[in-house]
């Protein structure tokens, strides 16, 4: 068993280096994404009697405004279509098979654009997507529509 563990350190170690280009190549340059901050607290759950859009939408003006934001530099992870996820589930995020773990990114739709969480679905990546109200009122998409997005990391 120790000589296993071994074996794998050695091999682990080999692959980090320069050297070893791997069998699938190089790896592509990284490229820094710059998002603005967004409010590292959530926002609060909608009040029981929420019955209107807004009042299911609990982002702040300052949440709103991150959002929209422009970064810099961003990873195209590909397109999925989306539908309104749990307007009780507050925030802006989309949950979607296009990444396997929390990460910040932004979607593009119609030529408007939103910065928000993606969250991992579970789901392969060309399964579709959910998104929040919130972000689906940023981006000026129909409540009730399937719009295809073009989501970045």
């Amino acid at each position: 068993m120790k000589h296993v563990a071994l074996v794998s350190l050695i091999a682990l170690g080999a692959c980090n280096s320069p050297d070893f280009q791997g069998v699938f190549g190089q790896h592509p340059p990284v490229v820094p994404v710059v998002l603005p901050t967004l409010d590292p607290t959530p926002a609060p759950p909608p009040p029981v009697a929420a019955r209107t859009v807004e009042q299911f939408d609990t982002t702040t003006a300052a949440d709103r405004a991150a959002a929209v934001a422009a970064p810099v530099g961003a990873q195209n992870l590909g397109s999925t279509i989306a539908s309104l996820g749990s307007p009780t589930e507050p925030g802006i995020w989309l949950r979607t098979g296009l990444v396997s773990e929390l990460v910040q990114g932004r979607v593009v739709y119609q030529g408007k654009s939103v910065n928000l969480e993606l969250r991992p679905s579970g789901g392969p990546a060309t399964a579709g997507s959910q998104i929040s109200l919130a972000a689906m009122r940023l981006l000026g998409a129909p409540l009730t529509g399937l719009p295809q997005l073009t989501v970045y990391r």
